[in-house]
């Protein structure tokens, strides 16, 4: 347990109490090397559960000079009936963005170096290269102490690739600003003005209505999901109360497909509550009966084919396993992004293809161990 002093210091935690959320595994060491990626810093610890008024994936840089923290982005809730939920949170107007369907990160600036935080307290070395070419070392000078909370979408996306977006190969959307220490989130006009007038790209906004106009709110979910959209993201103008989210049917039914795909990996944790939210939403859209037998085989499809397509791949003697690309600057890059992966527990394989436009297109090939082992024990006579 190195820099415990440090942490003590930054956190405003006694040292006991540090060395408690250690043992606890609370706090613990993040991803990190030696290596010129991380020049300056020293070492890296995240909260991995929230404790102590820290939110989880709140991270501390230890520098040569000194420590920073850079707090965690609260979870956003759920609306069910979006009419009650508006009507019971929100105090006044409400503005209604788009909420994007790719990975949720903070990008702030260590060492005079911009860095991008996963949602878990990591410091992804790909996303990283991704966000360095967005020419933000302007506003970092100018707001060392605030953080970009941005969604990063696209087709070769290494954690959610939607081919939805106007969007090549990757790119990230502000959805907010943040504090870095206090973990305050600035207000929508505030937010709106410093990306403007950096040049920083935003989440689209899709409307700012009276709370009463949410049924209107619930039609723009609907066309959303028309088009493969994931939903939208309801805030107070001032951010005086926490935002709420809502998505649309398709996106909840593209989450089921993805989970049963790697049923034995993601299934259980992912069907409950997209099923719940399927039924709410029924109720509040007033179907009938031939929208809800549609929107039930919609559901069922999304559980059960692709389950189907896992087994009759794992029969004909292939390997269970997720394949995406993605481009990147240099190889280093694509050998620091293996090896924090296979740090998070996963088991890849990079393979540089070609190199096109000044960028190495790199084939990544993720294997879901647990689906694999439990559709082979299976066929092979095992009992659930």
């Amino acid at each position: 347990m190195d820099h415990i002093k440090e942490l003590s210091e930054i956190l405003n935690l006694d040292v006991q109490r540090v060395k408690s959320l250690f043992r606890s595994h609370v706090l613990t060491t993040s991803f990190f090397e030696k290596s010129g990626f991380f020049s300056g810093i020293s070492a890296l610890y995240r909260f991995d559960k929230a404790s102590s008024g820290y939110e989880k994936g709140t991270l501390i840089a230890i520098t040569e000079d000194e420590g920073s923290i850079f707090r965690g982005y609260p979870k956003i809730r759920r609306a069910m009936l979006l009419g009650p939920a508006i009507e019971k949170r929100f105090p006044g107007r409400v503005v209604v963005e788009e909420k994007l369907n790719g990975y949720n990160i903070r990008i702030c600036m260590i060492n005079d170096r911009i860095f991008a935080v996963t949602r878990g307290g990591f410091i992804c070395p790909f996303t990283t290269e991704v966000v360095r070419e967005g020419n933000l070392d302007e506003f970092f000078f100018e707001n060392p102490d605030l953080m970009l909370c941005a969604e990063v979408v696209g087709p070769e996306n290494p954690y959610v690739q939607k081919d939805v977006y106007e969007v090549d190969s990757v790119d990230f959307f502000v959805f907010d600003i943040m504090d870095r220490r206090s973990g305050k989130l600035l207000p929508f006009s505030e937010r709106k003005e410093l990306c403007e007038n950096h040049g920083i790209k935003q989440v689209p906004l899709l409307g700012i209505f009276e709370k009463r106009k949410w049924k209107r709110i619930l039609e723009i979910v609907r066309e959303l999901g028309e088009r493969g959209r994931e939903g939208v993201v309801i805030k107070d103008p001032e951010m005086r109360v926490p935002p709420v989210k809502y998505t649309s049917s398709q996106s909840n039914c593209g989450d089921l497909k993805y989970a049963f795909t790697y049923f034995n990996d993601y299934g259980s944790s992912f069907v409950f509550s997209r099923v719940v939210r399927e039924a709410f939403q029924s109720v509040e859209l007033g179907e009938d009966k031939d929208e809800l037998r549609e929107r039930c085989l919609r559901v069922g499809e999304s559980i059960i084919l692709p389950m189907v397509e896992s087994i009759t791949r794992k029969m004909k003697g292939d390997r269970i396993t997720e394949k995406f690309r993605i481009r990147v600057k240099s190889p280093e890059t694509a050998e620091l992004f293996e090896r924090y992966m296979r740090r998070m527990g996963l088991k890849v394989h990079f393979s540089v293809l070609e190199k096109v436009d000044g960028r190495y297109i790199v084939e990544v090939e993720k294997l879901m161990s647990s689906t694999d082992d439990k559709i082979d024990s299976i066929l092979n006579g095992e009992l659930w």
